[in-house]
């Protein structure tokens, strides 16, 4: 290495190391689940991994997401069950409810929702279905944990003057 005040001249390929840059696949599968993580910072996690699932054509890394995305189901039967936390209830209330607003597409319940996604998901772990059976599930988890996202995040709750109610029942008061 030259001195400061050399006149020797450095070549710029060996000052310049190329950092390792890790892939947007590999993070994804390092995210860590947990039962410390809320509804919608679980849900967000198995949205990205559908999303990269669904564009991925390495089959390694679809059956290591796969994977991932089975935990992140698993994780949200938990979070499902749990009571929403503060921070949650205020994002789901509105101010003014539309009822029409804010229908489910499928008329089940969100935890046979997850099941339906997750058996999904075990299928193609499996890896038993042709290549484009494999492209049709797939793409059937992707639609279904989209809709899973969004009814579970639509808002559920409005304020009223007797306080915080479920919307589309004013009798059925929360806090």
């Amino acid at each position: 290495m030259a001195n400061t005040n050399s006149t020797t001249i450095t070549s710029s390929e060996i000052l310049c190391t190329q950092p390792v840059i890790e892939s947007a696949i590999t993070r994804l599968l390092k995210t860590p689940f947990g039962a410390t993580m809320d509804l919608f910072q679980v849900l967000d996690c198995c949205e990205s991994l559908v999303d990269a699932l669904i564009e991925n054509d390495d089959s390694t890394e679809r059956v290591a997401l796969c994977g991932r995305l089975y935990a992140g189901l698993e994780v949200l039967k938990v979070v499902l069950k749990a009571p929403l936390p503060a921070h949650l209830i205020e994002r789901l209330t509105v101010e003014v409810a539309k009822e029409n607003d804010y229908p489910c597409a499928l008329s089940t319940d969100s935890e046979t929702l997850r099941e339906y996604c997750a058996a999904l998901t075990m299928l193609l772990l499996q890896r038993q279905q042709s290549p484009e059976q494999e492209e049709h599930i797939t793409g059937l988890v992707f639609e279904l944990i989209g809709v899973l996202v969004e009814d579970l995040k639509a808002p559920r709750f409005i304020k009223t003057d007797a306080g915080l109610m479920m919307i589309g029942d004013a009798t059925n008061e929360i806090h």
